[in-house]
């Protein structure tokens, strides 16, 4: 049995593995938790980590029969080929990632602490800041100076952009 790379339609790689599993192939997508502004409000979304590519595992036997049942799954672009020959992935890398995305991680997170962000929207609009952290009330605390001091304020992530 060897893994190899399915290359899918633009933010299809959900789709692709659901129908692909539905005919019967063993695959795997590795997902990265990471937060996202929705409404306003971040969130926590599983993505996948390498966007648009699955693997797929086929045997031996397999792989002299014809790619078309793969390819003309809906979701699933291409097979990804090197020349003629499908490109191969090793077991190890495979079982390197499936620790990786089984492991407690936390999410990625939209900003990170001292980052340069600009304030959007309210009355310190286009104002630039320090990011400093989220404050648990969905809330986030920037350094922004005023009259030649530092000064600490709270704003909606979503007022935030990094620059």
């Amino acid at each position: 049995m060897h893994w190899y790379v399915v290359h899918t339609k633009p933010q299809q790689e959900q789709r692709a593995l659901q129908n692909l599993q539905q005919q019967g192939f063993t695959c795997f997508l590795p997902l990265l938790a990471r937060q996202k502004l929705c409404r306003g409000a971040l969130t926590v979304v599983p993505e996948p980590l390498f966007a648009r590519y699955l693997f797929i595992q086929l045997d031996s036997g397999q792989m002299g029969q014809s790619w078309a049942p793969i390819r003309s799954t809906p979701g699933v672009s291409r097979l990804v080929t090197f020349g003629t020959e499908p490109a191969k992935v090793s077991d190890d890398l495979i079982d390197a990632l499936r620790a990786h995305s089984s492991a407690p991680t936390q999410a990625v997170p939209l900003f990170t602490p001292g980052e340069r962000v600009q304030i959007k929207d309210g009355p310190f609009a286009g104002l630039e800041a320090i990011y400093q952290l989220d404050d648990g009330e969905r809330r986030a605390m920037v350094l922004i100076e005023l009259l030649h001091k530092p000064s600490r304020i709270t704003v909606a992530p979503a007022s935030l952009r990094k620059i």
